[in-house]
């Protein structure tokens, strides 16, 4: 018995060893490559790993392109943007899943029936509407498609919805009234969810390429998706600076991870002896 057991876990950290290395090719391969020079990349067979560190390819990013300020302009939207989205949807998911109001479950499918239609079908109306404003080439501009998610505000009520109501009333007895038990109750009970939303939001406006692409058309509000495009010249692909330019992006995504993986491991255990 304890044998087969022993082969069960075996088996499954290796099967997931190679899911996992299977998964994360792709960025190995890419930083292995933005190190690679122009006789590394045309050698054949392929080289997944470079012979020398060939710096010239991250000299090239610096000194081609304002990588520095496209990334300030893609932090400053996603960190805001980001925001935005917590504050709105915990405010809507508080509504939806606490307050008794009329028309409460027409205006949820209504929200909902929102998560149906295609973002691209909405960027003629929203640019005309951005425009009309007179926000091109600005901040606001952008982050203002951005503040508001259906899709957030769905899985924070469903979350919210599984907290006990004898919770909150029982914050109302001691005198409690609904913004402290939201602001020093509820939300921390539901930190492990709003970190992932805030990495799934971060990492979705971080990547944002057409609609900033739409709303500036100059070189200082670029974000870094529209900057990185610059390594692409007309007469060749380069694939050397390319890659260390997406190395270079990559690095903030993966620093937001780290910053949140415990509160993510936090919430998994939790929910796992909960369930």
């Amino acid at each position: 018995m304890m044998r087969s057991r022993y082969v069960h876990k075996l088996f499954m950290n290796i099967l997931c060893l190679l899911v996992g290395l299977i998964v994360s090719f792709p960025v190995i391969y890419c930083v292995g490559v933005s190190f690679m020079s122009a006789s590394d990349l045309s050698s054949y067979p392929p080289k997944l790993f470079p012979s020398t560190l060939y710096w010239e390819n991250y000299k090239t990013v610096f000194t081609s392109t304002p990588i520095l300020l496209f990334m300030w302009n893609s932090f400053l939207i996603a960190s805001i943007g980001t925001i935005g989205r917590l504050i709105t949807s915990s405010l809507a998911a508080y509504a939806f899943a606490f307050f008794d109001f009329k028309g409460k479950h027409f205006w949820f499918l209504i929200i909902l029936g929102t998560m149906m239609i295609p973002g691209d079908m909405l960027i003629i109306t929203n640019y005309i509407t951005v425009a009309n404003m007179k926000l091109i080439n600005t901040y606001a501009g952008i982050m203002i498609v951005m503040i508001a998610s259906a899709t957030f505000m769905f899985m924070l009520r469903q979350h919210f919805k599984t907290m006990p109501r004898d919770f909150r009333d029982a914050a109302f007895v001691d005198g409690c009234g609904d913004l402290r038990f939201f602001l020093n109750i509820l939300l921390p009970m539901s930190r492990s969810v709003l970190s992932s939303i805030f990495i799934a939001s971060f990492i979705g406006l971080w990547n944002a390429y057409l609609w900033p692409l739409l709303v500036t058309n100059t070189e200082h509000m670029r974000t870094v998706q529209v900057g990185i495009t610059m390594l692409q010249f007309e007469e060749s692909m380069v694939y050397g600076p390319v890659m260390a330019g997406v190395t270079v992006i990559l690095i903030p995504s993966v620093f937001i991870f780290l910053a949140f993986q415990r509160q993510l491991v936090q919430g998994i255990t939790f929910s796992a002896i909960k369930g």
